[in-house]
């Protein structure tokens, strides 16, 4: 029995269409860069008021040093979650619909 040609296989294995996809990943993504990027800055921007001493260290230096860090870490977070919920929802939606498939 010959193999079919790449070209005569349908395409199922894709999980939701490509322009959803796409719009929604980049809002997601400019919106989480868009917070991480005030928390950085907006401490340096900062520094001078949040010169209160906290465990021994000044707040503006703990802000810089540590808690950009750390709202990177949620924003990694915040990020799988929400492009987890999103493949979730299109597998559910396309599931519903077996005539996507084409």
């Amino acid at each position: 029995m010959p193999q079919p040609a790449p070209d005569d296989v349908p395409v199922t294995g894709t999980p939701f269409p490509p322009d959803l996809h796409d719009a929604r990943h980049l809002w997601l993504k400019a919106g989480l860069l868009l917070a991480w990027a005030m928390v950085s800055f907006g401490a340096c921007y900062f520094a001078r008021d949040l010169q209160q001493m906290v465990a021994g260290w000044p707040l503006g230096y703990w802000i810089a040093a540590q808690g950009a860090i750390l709202v990177f870490i949620a924003v990694t977070v915040v990020y799988c979650v929400a492009m987890d919920r999103f493949e979730r929802k299109d597998a559910a939606a396309d599931s519903a619909h077996p005539s996507r498939h084409g």
